[in-house]
């Protein structure tokens, strides 16, 4: 199973997560203090994906790229509405800014994608945010799932262009159907497994 190092960083203790594969390093979103992590570490990663935009997964994607070069990934081209930034800013009277960055590729569309020699599912799976996307890695039986499904809980939905409705149906038709061994990494919280929310998750009880 891959086994990726984990670095929790931001106002909203959000996960970045560094895989060295056999073709590259692979990064999977940038929060605050991520860019400084990998500094220490010695790592240029060659990908940054992006599960989706809101700030607090992004606030060191632009650092990312001008300090390595790496390619950026996500669902939809780089968007302020998607970040929150400047709503958040309005309702907890905190100043964010998020650096400007470039997408890359832009994901929207696709079923798969092809990163540091790995293949990856896109499970799009919005109502947390319009752009939030799984990447499902169907022979290492691993997950990296943004917000959209967490240890006992799922994303929060009051953000503009949130559903609930969307958000469950989503998972219901398109992270359930997954082995129970499948692991999923958040982007929040500890890891769990596709069996232990089948079983325990009270958002997803019928």
């Amino acid at each position: 199973m891959i086994q990726p190092r984990v670095h929790t960083g931001g106002i909203a203790a959000t996960n970045a997560y560094l895989l060295t594969l056999p073709g590259g390093t692979l990064v999977i979103d940038a929060p605050e203090g991520t860019a400084d992590w990998l500094r220490r570490l010695g790592v240029r990663p060659d990908v940054l994906l992006l599960t989706h935009q809101h700030f607090d997964h992004v606030m060191d994607a632009a650092a990312l790229k001008r300090e390595c070069g790496c390619r950026v990934v996500a669902w939809s081209a780089y968007s302020r509405d998607l970040t929150l930034e400047l709503l958040f800013s309005a309702v907890s009277g905190m100043s964010v800014n998020v650096p400007p960055f470039e997408v890359d590729d832009v994901l929207e569309g696709k079923s798969t994608l092809e990163a540091c020699g790995e293949v990856w599912r896109l499970l799009h799976i919005p109502g947390h945010s319009p752009d939030s996307v799984c990447f499902h890695h169907e022979a290492e039986k691993t997950v990296f799932g943004g917000d959209v499904l967490f240890e006992s809980g799922v994303g929060r939905t009051d953000f503009p262009g949130g559903s609930h409705t969307r958000l469950i149906s989503g998972i219901v038709e398109k992270l359930m159907p997954l082995d129970d061994a499948t692991v999923v990494f958040p982007g929040h919280g500890d890891s769990t497994t596709i069996g232990a929310e089948r079983l325990g998750n009270p958002y997803l009880e019928s």
